[in-house]
């Protein structure tokens, strides 16, 4: 396949933009942000290489069909129209997977099968036979979106999400994905070149993907693609595959600066660490136990970037909201006694900002999962404007212990081609700590 067909990268809402960056710099053609995602041309290529480095998207689409569809009829004769001998032969296995928004369907589950019952009927007549199902890891996933009466299929490129970097080995409650991860420290313009805390790290989110941009390594590098048992061009994507591999390996290097990370939780400590080792980042990230209200345990680290994605707390009852306005008011008397340092903050309650007493140089609106936040970008200390002198809020009791335990549960809380529409609203990020 060396010419270029229309792909769609999906994102979670608000890194659009940011995903379009990189796209263009993994040398995408015609990149465009759309809603819940970037549109773009690439070759064969040029497509891998957008699979293997792509640190933000999320999935990698090859739209098929575009349609207007009304009932169970319209959808078998629109998924009945694709050409899927052009894609599958009987001797390989499928899964389709489907997602809806405002469609007169309520269960996703009728609308796979009736994409299903189409693909196979159509293999039957046009092949003599048909592909088996599997779900568990078929060699061609579809996926389906139902927005309204627009329904979009594709192929997975990648054939599973893309954040699925290999690492996470101990997750905590409700983890940060790592492209929403990634996203932020591209936002915050972290290059590895410079040293990174997280003091509130989490399972290590931040800090595993810091140093596989310091490392220079490709996040998928450890991983396969779908498209490689595709019967159509899996053989001709391993070969590049191959070869983009052994590239990114030769392009790593050790990391320049060190990355920190801190936690209160000796349980997130240990989920960090085994996250870390299983990235074989250990002798670039060091992690440890400390709360971040008091003075934190630099080992002699003067600059660099401290990102962080603080407890959201309980939004909808006063008393979780004066526990967290406290800590928010100590978190930013804290962070803002560390002069040579730029804070990249992903909030996610509204009381953040006002609380933490410092104004932020740049506000970008970003979701994780169903939750609005917003990154907040901080100078080092003398560069950004301030506040009035930070006052203890008056409304708010000081930080008690049983507010020092609300502050963690609410963290927790390929052929011919049509470009389709596959709107990125099912495939954001789950809410809560790194």
């Amino acid at each position: 396949m060396a010419r270029r067909v229309s792909l769609f990268a999906t994102a979670a809402r608000g890194t659009e933009e940011l995903l379009a960056e990189e796209l263009t710099e993994l040398g995408a053609a015609r990149v465009r942000a759309d809603r819940g995602g970037v549109r773009f041309l690439a070759n064969l290529h040029e497509a891998m290489r957008v699979a293997l480095w792509s640190r933000i998207a999320m999935r990698l689409l090859w739209p098929l069909a575009e349609n207007e569809v009304r009932g169970a009829d319209g959808l078998y004769d629109a998924a009945h129209a694709v050409p899927w001998e052009e894609h599958l032969d009987p001797r390989a296995t499928f899964a389709v997977e489907a997602s809806l928004r405002d469609s007169e369907h309520s269960h996703s589950g009728f609308v796979s099968l009736k994409i299903k019952d189409a693909l196979v009927d159509r293999m039957r007549e046009r092949r003599g036979s048909r592909p088996d199902v599997d779900t568990r890891r078929p060699d061609v996933r579809v996926v389906a979106h139902l927005a309204g009466t627009r329904l979009s299929l594709s192929l997975d490129v990648a054939g599973a999400p893309l954040n699925q970097r290999g690492y996470r080995v101990r997750p905590t409650v409700a983890p940060l994905k790592e492209t929403l991860a990634a996203a932020i420290l591209r936002a915050a313009r972290y290059t590895g070149d410079e040293p990174l805390v997280d003091p509130m790290c989490g399972s290590g989110t931040f800090l595993v993907e810091a140093g596989l941009l310091a490392v220079r390594r490709a996040p998928a590098i450890r991983r396969t693609f779908g498209i490689e048992r595709w019967p159509s061009l899996g053989p001709e994507a391993r070969g590049i595959l191959d070869g983009l591999r052994a590239e990114a390996r030769a392009h790593e290097r050790a990391a320049p600066c060190p990355i920190l990370g801190l936690d209160r939780s000796a349980e997130a400590v240990d989920a960090a660490r085994a996250n870390v080792r299983a990235a074989r980042l250990e002798r670039e990230i060091r992690i440890s136990e400390a709360d971040a209200t008091w003075p934190l345990p630099l080992e002699g680290l003067d600059h660099g970037l401290l990102v962080t994605n603080p407890p959201y707390g309980d939004r909808l009852t006063q008393g979780g909201q004066k526990g967290m306005k406290t800590f928010y008011f100590h978190l930013g008397e804290r962070l803002g006694a560390l002069p040579g340092f730029r804070l990249a903050i992903l909030s996610g309650n509204p009381a953040f900002e006002a609380a933490f007493h410092r104004r932020p140089l740049r506000r970008r609106p970003m979701w994780n999962g169903p939750i609005a936040c917003t990154l907040l970008e901080y100078g080092a200390r003398g560069l950004d404007a301030r506040l009035a002198p930070a006052e203890e809020p008056v409304d708010v009791a000081p930080v008690r212990p049983e507010h020092r335990e609300e502050e963690h549960r609410g963290q927790r809380g390929r052929g011919r081609w049509r470009a389709g529409h596959q709107p990125g609203d099912g495939h954001g990020d789950d809410p809560g700590e790194q």
